[in-house]
């Protein structure tokens, strides 16, 4: 018997059970243990091919597999293959200059059960190891689906809720014809036209092709842009609601203006958090809380902020970024090398790249807290655009609700965004494949504000827009303080 060392920490293992095809790869443990022993051991996470053989779900009904050290070989030619032979065992070679399927395809003219492959901070493994391979069963149900669900809903319902309460200030701030042409002016700057929704998506599609093949620096100028936007949106959040808080307030007069003690340092703070993400944003065990915090920010203040002025403008932005999303995921696989949506390697890092785009909600899912944590961390997620979209919509529909003084706009297309949410995660269950989540969202929000719309003879408002609700009582207002004959009303007209 060897000399007792303990098993490797900081290798970097992956399993390749023959010919392992990447497309149909599930990931799986690898135990390793000195002489089937509980104590030294160590779980690595592997890749195997289900289709081609099927694991144990637990260890202990897993069968040992004696581990053969070939640390000193790359294991990429059959010369390599030491004299007694590789048949019915595990080996583990260098990472080594060829293929990792080369490598397979000689462990499997061999005989070899499988083959592991360690990169250069694995010195020895020592004696008499062995393994046992099984893949856990996930669990059931998946609460990750509950809380991106609870997340999604709440931040368009706030964001539209948010968006409809500006218009009703507005309005009562709104008394004299000045008044009105000042707020006229506001509104263009955040308006957009059906003209600005196409280039928009334009910009789009262009930005999506770009980040593809410059990914790997183009990237960094999307985490920058996201640290800066998100803490200003993050700062506007709360600063909505320290403003509504009296106490506590203190004022400093800086050049003639007063600025309250309180919101610098709510600045601070959020300048601070975007930071520490930008500096742990890889950190997979707890980075992504402060990554969920900025993006429902981030998110709420652009669905208060942006304003689509009629259902028109909704039609076409909604209807043409469903397209954009069905052609990025479906389409451009038949397109690319490689046989995978532009979409979904976005989404993963294309190329293999450790860096994400921080333009998704995620949420670690159970196996972070089982065995499988040892492997990436799984997660669900949700991209910002799945959220801002619809809730451009929504806050429309509340903003019209304003209007008209209802609520009837705003609560079935908030309930419409609920049912495409739960449509998207039962569809997504029963094809266990990622799905375009506007390709659900899109319909069920439409097709529910066009429906009510029609039941309540109000399409030609509701497709005009909310100006032109309120250019009617705004004009009312005016007639009521500067009454005119009749006769006069006909000559102005």
């Amino acid at each position: 018997m060897g000399p007792q060392r303990p098993l490797p920490i900081a290798a970097a293992a992956l399993l390749w059970s023959f010919l392992l095809p990447l497309t149909a790869a599930q990931e799986a443990i690898l135990h390793a243990s000195r002489n089937g022993l509980l104590s030294p051991s160590k779980d690595y996470c592997m890749l195997y091919n289900p289709h081609w053989t099927a694991l144990p779900s637990t260890l202990e009904n897993a069968t040992s597999i004696s581990l053969m050290n070939l640390t000193t070989t790359p294991l990429c030619s059959l010369s390599d293959i030491p004299p007694e032979g590789i048949k019915n065992k595990a080996v583990v070679v260098q990472w080594g200059t060829c293929q990792f399927l080369e490598k397979a395809r000689i462990a499997q003219t061999g005989g070899a059960e499988a083959l592991l492959v360690a990169n250069n901070s694995v010195l020895t493994l020592g004696d008499n190891i062995t393994v046992k391979m099984y893949s856990p069963s996930w669990p059931n149900f998946d609460y990750t689906m509950v809380v991106i669900f609870v997340i999604a809903v709440f931040t368009v319902a706030l964001g539209g809720y948010w968006s409809g309460l500006i218009e009703l200030e507005n309005m009562k701030a709104v008394t004299n014809s000045e008044d009105r042409e000042m707020r006229k002016k506001k509104e263009e700057y955040f308006t957009f036209s059906p003209l600005t929704v196409v280039i928009f998506v334009v910009i789009c599609c262009v930005m999506m092709v770009l980040l593809y093949f410059f990914y790997k620096w183009l990237v960094y100028v999307m985490i920058a842009i996201f640290c800066i936007a998100s803490a200003m949106s993050l700062y506007n959040c709360l600063a909505a609601l320290i403003r509504k808080i009296a106490c506590g307030q203190c004022t400093i007069v800086c050049r003639g203006k007063s600025i309250e003690v309180r919101l610098i340092f709510l600045s601070g703070l959020c300048i601070a958090i975007a930071v520490v993400w930008a500096v742990f944003r890889n950190e997979d065990r707890w980075a992504w809380i402060l990554q969920d915090i900025l993006g429902i920010a981030f998110c709420l203040n652009l669905i208060k902020t942006l304003k689509l002025p009629n259902f028109k403008s909704c039609v076409i932005l909604l209807g043409l970024l469903l397209l954009y999303d069905v052609f990025f995921v479906f389409i451009t696989p038949f397109i690319t090398k490689n046989g995978e949506s532009i979409m979904v390697e976005l989404a993963a890092g294309p190329f293999g790249n450790n860096e994400k785009l921080p333009v998704v909600i995620r949420v670690p899912k159970l196996a972070y807290f089982s065995v499988m944590s040892v492997c990436l961390m799984p997660v669900s997620i949700l991209g910002f655009g799945d959220i801002i979209v619809p809730g451009l919509l929504i806050a429309y529909c509340r903003r019209f609700d304003v209007q008209t003084g209802s609520s009837i706009y705003y609560v079935s297309s908030t309930i419409a965004y609920a049912v495409g949410m739960i449509l998207t995660f039962v569809v997504l269950v029963l094809m266990k494949k990622g799905q375009p989540a506007l390709l659900y969202l899109v319909p069920c929000t439409l097709i529910t504000a066009s429906v009510v719309a029609w039941r309540r003879k109000e399409m030609k408002k509701f497709w005009k827009g909310s100006g032109y609700e309120m250019m009617d009582h705004l004009d009312y207002a005016t007639n009521e303080e500067n009454p005119v004959t009749a006769g006069e009303q006909i000559v102005q007209q």
